[in-house]
């Protein structure tokens, strides 16, 4: 039930932050069910009664509710995930799991810039040789970015938890094994950040949002401990827009360090904000609707969306069990496959996950590749329009025939969203019960607590259908993917963000250049499930053509 009573939010609030289980701090009473209410009801979901139909219905109505109030009893944390999985895995289709070994065709040298901002901007693979070579130790590397953070977060507004002492220690302990002659991989001495809804023992996760900013979860995500033993040092946790949507947390907005007077997007708000700003080389972000293509695109940055289930989320925050996405966000395509390969398999916490082989080998050619574009997107006059055609040129330039492909489908995607809204409110069932839902910062009539509340009157069967022809769209598009080995689109084209979400297709976004106003603007490159080495392959030879990654925004270039 609801609380106008302020204290008792307060009492409500901190009860639920220790733990304890609350149905009988709620009180919840109901009046019996009369046929008013049904018939109230039925306008809700589009049905119609009769009164002998509704009169029927009672007893087992207030059974129902009944149920609901006996569930309410016993709290669930947000990590336990419900006993049904969302497989993307079209029929007969099985991925790959024979894994072989990576490589990645670095350079046997770099030179070493003189400038330390220099050194902060540039990509992962090249600092890896650099560490390798022992040209760069990692506690030097690690110092820069530290130096940086400090110097800039409070601009950005990006950063929750800075981990310093517990970076110059891991980067110390990495420059001691190298010394040793124990070297662990292009990711060894490596600085990176991580978005905010990743636990890691020992800090807050804040998850963005103030009724859970002194947060506490004592256990490390599997994606942050791979990363730790690849080597990697982490220097913080950045912001997230609040329980991942938009650039908007307890703290304030995420500024996009190409223009400060403009949110960065989100919800990877902080992670595409500090890799753009040169603040971490690289950074773990999450997508469920665009959470890693938008920031992407808004701060200038490259990220990939791996396949859902590529990557384990145990540890992560949950908003939709079967559309949460976790993948990494940097310079380039090949930085991304390089991260991608240290977190991406099976994991037994995850019942999500799904053993696949990435076996990205920079030694074969990108030439082979099938390569299609979704026509229409490329004709609408449209922003960005001339961005979009100069990337299919530089393209076509590099030997690459591309094929023109329609994007249709026989179901209607928008509504299928319900689906994202449901497992939301669900996974958030508390805070909308306990009225914490009002501690968020963004209340408008798109933002999460209003989402959530109208979700609970989306019935059970209509969640269900709308997962029945999601079970449609996917055989539609693997249909259509299994024709190419990448299709090309504009970032926001049509509803392929939509529908490549629900489905879990991989996406590589990728700047392609800048509007007038000097704002970055993107390219995504999909594949089909499980295909991520063909993305990172095509990426990377269009990253070496151009050079749009590797432009810094100017403020932050000092």
């Amino acid at each position: 039930m609801k609380h106008s009573n302020n204290k008792s939010k307060v009492v409500i609030f901190i009860l639920f932050s220790v733990g304890l289980s609350l149905a009988f701090i709620a009180g919840e009473k109901f009046q019996n069910i009369s046929i008013s209410d049904i018939a109230a009801a039925e306008n809700l979901i589009g049905l119609e009664f009769t009164p002998v139909e509704r009169d029927s219905m009672i007893r087992n109505l207030e059974g129902h509710l009944e149920s609901f109030v006996k569930m309410r009893e016993s709290r669930l944390e947000n990590s336990v995930a419900p006993a049904l999985y969302f497989n993307p895995l079209p029929h007969g289709f099985f991925p790959d799991q024979n894994q072989k070994e990576f490589n990645w065709m670095l350079p046997s040298s770099v030179e070493l810039p003189e400038n330390n901002k220099d050194i902060a901007f540039m990509n992962v693979s090249e600092l890896a040789v650099l560490i390798r070579n022992k040209q760069l130790s990692s506690e030097r590397l690690t110092g820069i970015y530290l130096d940086r953070i400090k110097t800039y977060s409070d601009t950005l507004q990006c950063l929750i938890t800075l981990l310093e002492d517990e970076a110059i220690a891991k980067a110390k302990a990495m420059d001691a094994e190298l010394a040793a002659g124990n070297y662990r991989g292009p990711l060894h001495g490596i600085p990176y950040g991580i978005k905010d809804l990743l636990a890691v023992e020992g800090t807050k996760t804040t998850w963005g949002a103030m009724p859970y900013r002194e947060q506490e979860i004592q256990e490390t995500a599997e994606v942050v401990r791979k990363l730790e033993d690849s080597g990697a040092v982490l220097l913080g946790k950045f912001t997230l827009g609040a329980l991942a949507m938009g650039d908007v947390w307890y703290g304030g907005v995420t500024k996009n360090p190409w223009n400060l007077n403009q949110g960065s997007s989100g919800s990877s708000a902080g992670s595409g904000s500090a890799v753009s700003a040169g603040l971490v080389p690289f950074a773990i972000g999450t997508e469920t609707l665009g959470s890693i293509v938008s920031p992407s695109t808004r701060n200038g940055v490259t990220g990939l969306r791996p396949t859902f289930g590529r990557v384990s989320r145990h540890g992560a925050m949950a908003l939709s069990w079967s559309m949460d996405k976790i993948g990494p966000m940097s310079r380039s395509a090949l930085d991304n496959g390089i991260v991608l390969s240290v977190i991406q398999g099976f994991d037994s916490k995850d019942k999500s996950t799904i053993a696949a082989a990435f076996n990205y080998d920079g030694t074969k050619s990108y030439k082979g590749l099938k390569v299609g574009y979704f026509d229409e997107f490329f004709k609408d006059e449209r922003a960005n329009l001339k961005q979009d055609l100069r990337t299919l040129e530089d393209l076509k330039a590099l030997g690459i025939e591309l094929k023109p492909v329609n994007l249709k489908t026989s179901v209607n995607v928008s509504s299928l969203l319900i689906s994202l809204y449901v497992e939301g409110a669900a996974a958030f069932d508390e805070l909308t019960r306990m009225d914490l839902d009002e501690m968020l910062v963004a209340q408008h009539r798109g933002a999460w607590p209003n989402l959530f509340r109208s979700s609970r009157f989306i019935p059970a069967v209509e969640y269900i259908q709308a997962n029945r022809h999601r079970a449609v769209l996917i055989e539609e598009m693997h249909a259509l993917f299994s024709e190419f080995d990448v299709i090309v689109t504009p970032s926001y084209g049509g509803n392929q963000l939509a529908i490549t979400n629900l489905t879990g297709h991989p996406a590589l976004c990728m700047p392609n250049g800048f509007t007038e106003a000097g704002a970055p603007v993107s390219i995504t490159f999909l594949a089909n499930l499980f295909d991520e080495e063909k993305l990172v392959m095509l990426g990377r030879a269009f990253q070496e053509k151009t050079d749009w990654q590797k432009r810094r925004p100017p403020f932050f270039d000092k």
